[in-house]
């Protein structure tokens, strides 16, 4: 049978492609596949400024420019001072007053521009930094101190509203697979752009270094605006509401007082417990795993290299899994407590790894890390969008989701580092005995803790835990264990 060219587009957009494309099925009749795809380059703008903030200029400013170290410290942990702040920005963006109604927009343009302001001045103030010139040294700090909290502020105020933005327009019975979809979106675009940077400065010169951030800065101008253009509709009954609101002198709601009602309302505290305590249960050895398997389990440069990919394997599976089982009705918070528990057996696994002398077995732990840390986001900030069913709250829940991952994120790996150096270094003076000695007894001690962190992650999201997707009643368990998997 011969097929005609619209009858073929419509062949390859109804049928052929929901069948071939991961989490193509993520589209709808109000949100079309090609409009929630142009939407998740504003997660490919976020990958590429952390990775270029958290990776690529952490090694450059140490190595190449001779930053000290504890200077580059103190300018990559910048960014995170504004990650609480998500809350207030997702809050802003709810109440925001507009002549068009329009509420995400406003905060996604001026997040590109902080994005873009601060990597376009980012690397003339790395140059002063490392090399001062006539300026004294506190000139340098201070503007590549400026310029990273700048970027981060951008990059924490583009990922709130366009989360946001992403609740308002993708129907309940979809956003599993819509916020699957643009966790992968982030990881394609952090994975892309660390291969991508890593390649460009490969040769590296002071110019190639302004190319490379400059590029990226106006890369991430165009997929931001590519990402926002026409995603947010006028609405001119809410602008006309706005207006009656303004001339009434009737004043806007207060962040105080609707913080402490969504705070109040049922499963919120607990969920941002839970969110907490599992995100630095799941990232405390963001920068451990390939020391340790190099130091403990003795493997090569390419071996530990290659751990980044196994972990991102399992991440992405859990991914597809997370928005598979969503889809069918599961429970959010059942989701996000399997991933706790898989992450306690992948830590287990990799602890077990040093007394078995099992590579194998270190490597099945950082899939299983990636995959259990992939169920617990998805689950947790699904259920962080069904909290603002009407759209009404659904900055205010998402930045409150957003800031309390980031801070846990930012939080847990500067003290996981921390520990297992002044845990190696006691161990190395013989404080805890002849038999822990060995390189292992720091990285243990972090990897022990995290499993801590998991098994408080599960009581505190115990209660969560229904057959309703997380409406349910609440557990007549005191710790809310009964109802666990």
């Amino acid at each position: 049978m011969s097929l005609y060219p619209a009858e073929l587009r419509r062949y390859l957009m109804r049928d052929l492609l929901p069948r071939v494309l991961p989490f193509s099925d993520a589209a709808t009749a109000e949100l079309p596949l090609p409009r929630l795809l142009r939407l998740s380059l504003f997660q490919g703008s976020v990958g590429m400024t952390m990775v270029l903030l958290y990776g690529t200029l952490n090694r450059v400013m140490v190595v190449e420019m001779g930053v000290p170290t504890w200077l580059v410290s103190l300018m990559v942990a910048l960014p995170v001072l504004f990650a609480p702040l998500r809350a207030l920005i997702g809050f802003k963006s709810d109440n925001h007053r507009s002549a068009f109604g329009l509420r995400r927009i406003p905060y996604i343009w001026f997040g590109s521009l902080m994005q873009f302001g601060g990597l376009a001045f980012m690397p003339f103030a790395l140059l002063l930094l490392s090399e001062g010139g006539n300026a004294p040294p506190i000139v340098g700090q201070l503007g590549a101190g400026m310029a990273f909290l700048l970027a981060g502020a951008g990059l924490h105020t583009t990922q709130t509203a366009g989360l946001a933005l992403a609740t308002d327009i993708a129907p309940k019975m979809s956003r599993p697979r819509v916020v699957a979809l643009l966790f992968v979106a982030l990881q394609i675009s952090m994975l892309g752009s660390a291969l991508l940077f890593g390649l460009l400065l490969t040769d590296f010169t002071q110019m190639r270094l302004i190319q490379v951030i400059q590029g990226a800065a106006v890369a991430t101008m165009v997929l931001n605006v590519v990402a926002l253009w026409k995603q947010e509709l006028w609405d001119r009954k809410r602008a006309a509401q706005m207006r009656r609101e303004r001339d009434a002198g009737r004043p806007r709601p207060k962040f105080r007082e609707s913080w402490r009602a969504f705070i109040e309302a049922g499963r919120s505290k607990r969920l941002l417990v839970a969110l907490g305590l599992g995100t630095a249960g799941f990232t405390m050895q963001e920068i451990l795993l390939e020391p340790y398997g190099a130091q403990v389990l003795g493997l090569t440069v390419a071996e530990t290299t290659r751990l980044t990919a196994i972990w991102a394997f399992g991440t992405l599976v859990a991914f597809g899994l997370a928005a598979r089982t969503l889809t069918r009705g599961a429970d959010t918070y059942r989701l996000s407590a399997y991933g706790a528990l898989i992450g306690i057996c992948a830590f287990t696994a990799v602890i077990f790894s040093d007394p078995l002398d099992s590579p194998w077995l270190f490597r099945a732990g950082a899939m299983l890390i990636g995959f259990g840390g992939g169920l617990f986001a998805v689950g947790t900030l699904t259920a962080a969008m069904n909290m603002a069913d009407d759209g009404a709250h659904s900055g205010l829940a998402l930045g409150a989701w957003g800031a309390v991952q980031a801070t846990a994120y930012g939080v847990a790996i500067a003290f996981g580092g921390a520990m297992r150096d002044v845990i190696t270094h006691f161990a190395a003076e013989g404080v805890f005995g002849p038999v822990l000695t060995g390189p292992a007894v720091g990285y243990d001690a972090v990897y022990h803790l995290e499993i801590v962190l998991l098994f408080a992650t599960l009581i505190a999201i115990g209660p969560l835990v229904s057959n309703g997707g997380g409406n349910g009643a609440r557990s007549s368990s005191r710790f809310g264990l009964a109802e666990l998997p």
